[in-house]
């Protein structure tokens, strides 16, 4: 399983997310402004995984970094949605949240977070 599939799961698995994004939560496909009627997630990569850590000439560890865009057209609710992901991706990988874009054009608020941390390649069979 990979990064994306791990952050998407345990966001669909939080019931505030599922309940206002299902079926909208993407990797790397961006609603057209015209096109948001409910709440859209996108989940992409910035940079490539990065070995980091390595033992008997192994890499152990990789790190990631990540952007999670959440679109509505409703600022409050955008702001709960990613607010909750922040909460999820912290709690569910210990991965903080660096800078990210926050937007409005026309009619439509995106908050755009990055979230940046490592694992180690065990913990892919924990998670």
């Amino acid at each position: 399983m990979d990064i994306l599939d791990m952050v998407y799961d345990a966001l669909i698995a939080e019931t505030y997310i599922k309940d206002n994004a299902e079926g909208r939560i993407k990797f790397y496909e961006y609603p057209e402004t015209g096109d948001v009627s409910g709440v859209f997630v996108v989940i992409d990569p910035v940079d490539p995984p990065t070995p980091i850590d390595f033992a008997d000439n192994k890499w152990t560890k990789l790190d990631y970094y990540l952007q999670i865009d959440v679109w509505s057209r409703d600022l409050k609710l955008t702001d709960s949605i990613a607010d909750k992901i922040r909460d999820v991706i912290w709690n569910q990988f210990g991965f903080r949240q660096t800078a990210g874009p926050k937007e409005y054009d026309q009619g439509v608020f995106r908050d755009a977070r990055r979230y940046r941390g490592s694992l180690y390649i065990e913990d892919f069979n924990n998670l």
